[in-house]
């Protein structure tokens, strides 16, 4: 299927705080802040995608951290440093910004909840087996890039896996999330059957290892659906966003 990006393009709102969780400019995360029902929820941190390079940022997840705001929830979308070959910042940034935001962001319950899309997918799965925080309470990763060797073999969108790593995934065991232990928390993979960018079979691989997994396949659905708060899919989002939290 024809893949609609439209999401990529669309505006959101201006952010509510631009909260910083270190001093990079780009160790920083736009808040939307949800109604009197978020005092009551996690703060959810939205890890967005484009393949790890620095092209892409959290400008296009503004609409669904916008949307999951307007359903009750703060949002944290979280900027992260993206440089080709030095894989290590990036997760530097997701780990440490696990760590300080959800003490700088208000209104919420003191938990958390990853939220991550594509390549924030892979980095939302990745954190979520480093226990660096108590307060985690579920991951939602919505067509991720779970399995990093796969994706290479795959060649996704023309050696992003080695433009990210700087090696061959079977060099960095460490960062492939499929090779990594379970997750100790609950955590639910959402998919669309009609993925060209990042197919089904990535999050397939993933959930033949970790059985405990929770795993929703969206039949006759494409790679933004799930990001997009005007499609079909956004439903089964909100619907997994609840469940875990």
């Amino acid at each position: 299927m024809d893949e609609n990006r439209s999401v990529l393009s669309r505006t959101a709102r201006q952010p509510d705080a631009v909260v910083r969780y270190g001093p990079d400019a780009e160790q920083i995360a736009d808040v939307y802040f949800g109604d009197e029902r978020s005092i009551q929820r996690p703060l959810v941190i939205v890890v967005h995608g484009g393949f790890w390079r620095p092209e892409y940022d959290r400008v296009h997840a503004g609409p669904m951290a916008e949307a999951l705001s307007a359903a009750g929830w703060t949002v944290a979308s979280t900027e992260y440093r993206r440089i080709p070959h030095d894989p290590d910042v990036t997760l530097h940034d997701v780990a440490r910004a696990l760590e300080v935001l959800p003490a700088r962001v208000g209104r919420h319950d003191g938990r958390v909840i990853l939220v991550g899309h594509s390549a924030g997918g892979h980095l939302v799965l990745w954190a979520t087996v480093q226990r660096r925080t108590p307060v985690l309470a579920g991951t939602l990763a919505l067509a991720p890039v779970a399995d990093l060797r796969m994706a290479h073999e795959r060649n996704l969108d023309e050696g992003a896996v080695t433009a990210f790593l700087g090696t061959d995934p079977r060099g960095r065991t460490d960062v492939d999330p499929r090779q990594l232990g379970a997750p100790p928390i609950p955590t639910t993979l959402v998919h669309g059957a009609e993925d060209s960018i990042v197919p089904l079979a990535i999050s397939e691989s993933y959930v033949a290892t970790h059985r405990a997994v929770r795993f929703v396949r969206l039949d006759g659905t494409g790679h933004f659906e799930p990001i997009d708060p005007t499609s079909h899919a956004w439903p089964t989002v909100i619907a997994e966003l609840h469940a875990l939290g």
